[in-house]
């Protein structure tokens, strides 16, 4: 193969590739991104209209795509006590629940941060998958959700 259609096809995969990362659409707000320890991609973004959730590895189609009508997406707020910070984002898909969550002990010296998602089925846990790495984008604070049961 040619050094020049090598190129051009390493091009176009790139090209090709990030049109189908997940990523918030032109317009959506990110309200929670971050890798997990197998390099998925969990990611939150808010639409307006929707909520939407995404799983995957990054630059490839997402495993998982969830678009919620806001009305039936809620949350849960720190209430400004307690040493716990924590708030959740839960984006309903039928029997099924992903509840992104990031939380922080803020009296701990390393302030260490807590982040993933929490998958429900029939409301059983079964399973969680945290974030790794410190490049967590968290923007669930003051989100404009109804408040969760």
């Amino acid at each position: 193969m040619s050094k020049m259609l090598l190129l051009a096809s390493a091009t176009f995969g790139l090209l090709f590739s990030s049109t189908v990362m997940a990523d918030c659409d032109s317009g959506s707000k990110k309200v929670f991104s971050c890798l997990t320890k197998s390099g998925k991609l969990i990611e939150v973004c808010d639409s307006g209209k929707s909520i939407d959730y995404s799983f995957g590895k990054p630059n490839l189609k997402p495993e998982i795509v969830v678009r919620s009508p806001r009305s039936e997406a809620s949350t849960s707020q720190w209430n400004g006590v307690g040493r716990y910070l924590t708030y959740t984002v839960n984006i309903p898909n039928g029997n099924t629940v992903y509840g992104v969550f990031w939380g922080s002990d803020r009296l701990s010296d390393k302030h260490a941060i807590e982040a993933g998602v929490n998958v429900e089925v029939d409301g059983k846990l079964v399973a969680t998958v945290n974030c790794a790495g410190k490049n967590i984008v968290q923007n669930i604070e003051g989100i404009d959700l109804k408040a969760a049961e």
